[in-house]
């Protein structure tokens, strides 16, 4: 698999009017049961690491994992690397086999973005890797950031320009979304997302659909969305599941007993969100 699978699974479902459910993984445990979730779904998917998950694992064995899942999974599966603020952490991770990476410049201005985002697309195109960027912000705070101010939303037009300036692949836009969990109801500005998505011809990102209710999230991707990332609600049931097991079977358990045990808690909430995005059937 390279970037340019990907390039097709987003067209395949903007054309379809489902989108690509792209969950975050902490570990080679969680790992499969995502890919597990989605092949009984029959449904493409993206696996992703954050920053944190590639300084803790190393770049080398999460690139490892993932290209040997891209080539046994019986779906499209494509592994991303979520959230890099740094251009050289996407560049290593391109060199030990991802195919598709994200570099969030969008905490800088506009300027510090595009050259940013154009490093690492030059380094990206001969080794034909997807690249995904970011305007706006996406508020909360979690593994992937923090942001609590109110100029969160996208600007129309610094999405046309970083778009015209770099010919970045995907784009994520900040509409209202958050990361971690949600205070009160999510309140996504659909009115800037179909703005945006007139404006430009470049395939867009919601992120933070952990609380975002089944509605909300089918209403952007009819106006445009085409990719959803899901992460804390996957680590947080993953944990929660973990410590119930080890509660309920006490002392000096076998490790591949407990993993077995909580595997199926993952799986559902991932199958309940491939659902959300209707990507179920679609692989």
């Amino acid at each position: 698999m390279d970037g340019t699978a990907l390039k097709k699974m987003l067209r395949d479902a903007d054309n379809g009017g489902y989108a690509i459910p792209a969950f975050n993984y902490s570990d080679i445990w969680d790992f499969k049961a995502i890919v597990e979730a989605a092949e009984e779904e029959e449904a493409p998917i993206m696996i992703a690491s954050n920053p944190l998950v590639v300084d803790e694992i190393g770049p080398d064995f999460c690139g490892a994992i993932g290209k040997v899942a891209m080539e046994k999974a019986r779906i499209p599966l494509i592994h991303h690397l979520d959230h890099s603020f740094q251009v050289e952490m996407c560049k290593t991770c391109m060199d030990c086999g991802y195919p598709s990476v994200m570099i969030d410049a969008s905490k800088y201005d506009l300027e510090t973005n595009i050259r940013m985002v154009n490093e690492v697309m030059e380094y990206a195109r001969p080794r034909k890797v997807h690249v995904e960027a970011e305007v706006g912000k996406i508020r909360g705070k979690g593994i992937e950031g923090d942001f609590k101010g109110g100029d969160f939303l996208v600007a129309v037009e610094d999405a046309v320009e970083l778009v015209k300036r770099t010919g970045v692949d995907s784009l994520a836009v900040g509409i209202g979304s958050a990361h971690g969990f949600y205070q009160g109801k999510p309140q996504l500005n659909f009115k800037r997302l179909g703005e945006v998505n007139r404006a430009i011809d470049t395939p867009l990102v919601l992120h933070g659909g952990t609380g975002i209710p089944r509605a909300d999230v089918r209403k952007a991707i009819r106006m445009g969305i085409n990719k959803v990332n899901v992460g804390t609600i996957i680590h947080c049931t993953y944990m929660n599941s973990l410590r119930a097991e080890l509660n309920r079977v006490g002392d000096n358990p076998y490790t591949l007993d407990v993993m077995k045990a909580i595997r199926g808690k993952i799986k559902e909430v991932v199958k309940m969100w491939i659902e959300t995005c209707m990507a179920n059937g679609k692989a």
